[in-house]
């Protein structure tokens, strides 16, 4: 019969159902009462601004000329044909749609550079002293082209994935809509950046792992060692954006962000953001090990704990130096235009590492990554200890083999004999 390996494993599942019900629920109640508490009570105003109106249009006629010659230049000398001349755009927006305008052919740094057929987005703009309107062309229009890239990305994780693709999508979503439901409209709001990360975070955590991952007890480990690992990184960002004495207010965007929105904490919103960003790869980190020791609780039964968390501990150190790499080669890769400018700009090499901008990012990965590592012990050791636990019991509860009869020694053998035949 095919029923035995089921009795043997019974004795665990309600063991580990018990400890996933009793991670669970305290973790969904305390993530609900937060976000209740921090939910914003109003939704953030945007100010009012005197920026033109943005209209559609498609390119029918681009018509370039020599730029005129500059102060201190001859006549004779025609200046460079690019960025000068006129482009003829059929609106396709707004109240004079179908109809044909004229306007300069864009120039300056970063200019698009316009083609017959390109589709692209103009302001509308008023003249003051009453001559009518006119139009500017300020960029291209992207979202077709974004919408088959996202089409072809989706396609792409449900073709190798497919049923484990389509709820990693679903938690894609869900981590969108906290972070535009709850997390920016807090922040905006007043609330601790900080507490909204750190319940945001858990919110997107709790969902999007059961629902990739199910409701097994691989997850909940990982649950349980995100959580751990998640709280001692906020923790350690608050104590070394501190330390450092960063205000959070290192680039053109904080700044106005400061100025127009003065009740948001930026060094708060500084710590938000590592904690934000740290989510991403923890769950990657967590879920491996989790997953990892499972598999060798399975692959080898006589494991025990010390056995399971060496093993696992090994395979967490190979991810971590290589997630080290990547995190930096990330942040290289984002910052290549900052990096470049320093590099020409000549900049002394201390003055560079220690300049806000720059150091802002330094405490960023430095704190990301001991959150990173202290996530292997942490899970692994949760894991094995489960592993462990959970065969052991299974152990105990298991039927056992009746003991086989002992045969009497001859001795004893001859007086029962005498016994039986006196009685009778």
């Amino acid at each position: 019969m095919s029923h035995a390996h089921p009795q043997e494993g019974q004795p665990a599942y309600p063991v580990r159902r018990r400890l996933t019900l009793l991670l669970l629920i305290p973790a969904v109640l305390l993530t609900a009462v937060g976000m209740l508490l921090l939910w914003p009570h109003s939704p953030a105003q945007v100010e009012a601004t005197d920026e033109p109106p943005r209209v559609l249009g498609q390119v029918r006629a681009v018509a370039p000329e020599p730029c005129p010659p500059t102060a201190g230049e001859s006549d004779e000398a025609p200046g460079p044909t690019t960025g000068c001349g006129s482009v003829r755009v059929t609106l396709t927006s707004g109240r004079e749609a179908g109809t044909d305008v004229s306007t300069d052919i864009p120039s300056g740094p970063g200019a698009p550079r316009l083609h017959v057929g390109d589709k692209i987005t103009l302001l509308l703009l008023d003249d003051p002293t009453g001559g009518g309107k006119s139009y500017v062309v300020v960029d291209f229009q992207r979202s077709h082209q974004l919408w088959l890239l996202g089409a072809a990305f989706a396609l792409a994780i449900i073709a190798f994935a497919r049923w484990r693709g389509v709820t990693a999508l679903a938690g894609l979503a869900v981590t969108f809509a906290v972070l535009l439901l709850f997390i920016i409209p807090a922040i905006l709001d007043g609330r601790s950046p900080v507490l909204v990360a750190v319940v945001g975070s858990a919110a997107i955590m709790l969902t999007v792992l059961y629902l990739t991952h199910g409701f097994t007890t691989t997850t909940s480990v990982a649950v349980a060692g995100t959580l751990v690992s998640l709280t001692i990184t906020a923790l350690l960002s608050a104590v070394a954006t501190a330390g450092t004495h960063l205000s959070g207010i290192a680039d053109e965007t904080a700044s106005y962000l400061s100025i127009a929105y003065q009740n948001v904490d930026m060094r708060g919103l500084l710590l938000a953001g590592i904690v934000i960003g740290s989510l991403g790869v923890l769950d990657d980190i967590t879920v491996t090990q989790s997953a990892t020791v499972a598999e060798l609780a399975a692959a080898n039964p006589s494991y025990r704990f010390r056995e399971l968390y060496r093993a696992g501990t090994r395979i967490g150190r190979a991810h971590i130096a290589s997630v080290i790499n990547t995190i930096v080669l990330a942040y290289a890769g984002a910052s290549l235009p900052l990096m470049l400018l320093f590099a020409a700009g000549n900049t002394p090499f201390g003055e560079l590492l220690t300049g806000e901008l720059v150091a802002q990012e330094l405490v960023r990965s430095a704190v990301g990554t001991i959150g990173l590592i202290t996530a292997v012990p942490i899970t692994t050791a949760l894991a094995a200890l489960l592993a462990s636990r959970a065969r052991s019991i299974a152990a105990d509860a298991a039927p056992r083999p009746p003991e086989p009869r002992s045969t009497p020694p001859r001795e004893d053998a001859w007086v029962a004999f005498a016994e039986r035949d006196h009685r009778w």
